[in-house]
């Protein structure tokens, strides 16, 4: 078989493209691919034939050869449409905008989802600018192809984008557990953005959006979602509330340091474990120290209470529950547990909605950790745009990869 044959087949290149000649440059470790079009050329967007207008030279990565880089080139013909004037036809190898083949671009896009960034880029000899430029078609793709999206119950969280408070949000499918969208910053006119731009079918079939106490995510689920019951996540309730133990057993820390008594040293997780999963020498320990503490003990305990008001199904049983718990947290005389009470109290039908509707971010949370984990393998990111794609490529469910070549339109 002869190379021209060889390429053609490799490339799956047909009439009316041919491949015409192969450069081998060993010196320069390159191979080039010489591809000609041959007959009448048609409009990309009509299909129509069309008379030429002019044509322009083009290269391609491809996958090497034998070690050796393997680059196609052409000069791709314009035609002049009636009626979509002077346009590129299209080239089966690749699509519109790249300069990569598709099966290259497979091939990258199956390595992003498994390696690290720079370990892709060394992979294929590819700068990273070129290897963001792949991520990023990808992206562009799989949401020009995903279809118009009804969830009923959805999820907002932020996570950190870079230090000093510097934060995306993140809008989660909680039944798909899928990313949804990535918004820049965690603000009011963000999240407006995001929602007014969905159709309106889209915003009334949403039924749940779990959330965090954040008063922009609030004010947005109720201007935008109007079928929407805004549900405060327990994970969150609880991270309220044991930050009001942490702050008890601070203060009571400091009284006993005073006196050299150092008990609390040491013991800020065991205060915030579940009983359920400690070893037995850290219950016992738990135990004695309450006795001994007895401010953090009782902060504990009614933290403790809290957590076992998730399991009602009765609005208003619920109801009775945590405000009989609110009532008994203030008159704790312990200043972090009566604001937490009072926080409870203020986001009280947030509360209630999560308990009987079981309505839980963990799938939001979730996909946090695993940002997190695509944020740490990158080392980081500068670039918001960088980051979004990154998060939509991995976790957002999206059909990333190009169509291959039999799929795209011979001109």
């Amino acid at each position: 078989m002869r190379d021209r044959d060889l390429y053609a087949q490799i490339l799956g290149i047909a009439a009316p493209w041919h491949v015409t000649d192969v450069h081998l440059d060993v010196p320069a470790g390159k191979v080039e691919v010489v591809v000609e079009h041959r007959g009448e050329a048609c409009c990309p967007t009509c299909g129509k034939p069309c008379p030429g207008y002019d044509s322009r030279p083009r290269r391609w990565r491809h996958l090497d050869t034998c070690q050796l880089q393997t680059l196609l080139v052409t000069d791709v013909p314009r035609v002049k449409c009636p009626e979509h004037g002077v346009v590129q036809v299209s080239t089966p190898w690749s699509e519109t905008g790249s300069r990569f083949t598709a099966l290259l671009e497979r091939v990258v896009i199956k390595w992003l989802k498994d390696a690290r960034f720079s370990a892709v880029a060394r992979r294929f000899r590819l700068t990273w600018d070129e290897v963001d430029g792949i991520m990023a078609r990808a992206v562009d793709r799989g949401l020009a192809r995903r279809s118009e999206l009804s969830p009923r119950r959805i999820g907002l969280d932020e996570t950190s984008f870079q230090k000093r408070h510097e934060y995306v949000t993140v809008v989660t499918d909680l039944d798909g557990r899928r990313v949804l969208s990535v918004l820049d910053g965690r603000t009011r006119e963000s999240v407006d953005a995001h929602f007014s731009a969905l159709p309106a079918s889209a915003r009334e079939s949403v039924e749940v959006v779990a959330m965090d106490m954040w008063r922009p995510y609030m004010d947005a689920a109720a201007k935008w979602l109007p079928n929407a019951r805004v549900c405060f996540d327990r994970f969150h309730v609880a991270r309220h509330l044991g930050d009001a133990v942490n702050t008890v057993r601070k203060q009571e820390h400091r009284s006993l340091r005073a006196d050299g008594d150092r008990t609390l040293v040491g013991t800020k997780y065991l205060w915030l474990e579940s009983p359920g999963s400690m070893r037995p020498e850290r219950r016992s320990l738990l135990s004695q120290l309450k006795d001994v503490c007895r401010r953090t003990g009782r902060a504990w305990a009614l933290k403790e209470m809290a957590s076992r008001l998730w399991g009602y199904t009765s609005m208003g049983w619920a109801r009775r529950a945590w405000l009989a718990w609110a009532a008994r947290a203030s008159r704790s005389k312990l200043e972090p547990m009566v604001r937490a009470a009072r926080m409870v109290r203020k986001h009280l039908e947030g509360i209630l909605n999560a308990v009987v509707l079981k309505a839980t971010n963990a799938a939001a949370e979730s996909m946090n950790a695993q940002i997190q984990r695509i944020k740490a393998m990158a080392c980081g990111y500068r670039n918001r745009e960088r980051f979004r794609n990154a998060i939509l490529f991995h976790l957002g469910g999206l059909d990333l990869y190009p169509r291959p070549a039999s799929a795209h339109t011979n001109s």
